[in-house]
């Protein structure tokens, strides 16, 4: 958990997929969230979390559908929602952030 907090606690957006390797959405999130953090470069950091290998840490965040997205700012969470989304909509929410 403490390193969840210091992962979060970033001078930029970070963009979180919770995921497993066994749910089909998340398997074909796996392509938009490469190419979404191509596009935001270090203006953003991505980062994908198998809620398989960290349970304590989904239940602490209440993740019931997969994928869960997620986006914090300043240690705070500020956006979430379950469910595909394409990348461009993804862009576009972190880049409010920025």
């Amino acid at each position: 958990m403490s390193k969840f907090g210091e992962l979060i606690d970033a001078q930029v957006p970070v963009l979180i997929d919770f995921f497993t390797e066994w749910n089909e959405p998340s398997v074909a999130m796996n392509e938009v969230i490469k190419h979404v953090a191509a596009a935001l470069g270090d203006k953003a950091r991505v980062i994908k979390i198998d809620v398989d290998k960290n349970r304590e840490l989904a239940d602490a965040l209440r993740v019931k559908g997969l994928p869960t997205l997620m986006i914090y700012k300043d240690g705070q969470m500020v956006w979430r929602q379950s469910g595909e989304l394409d990348a461009n909509t993804l862009i576009s929410l972190v880049q409010e952030q920025i």
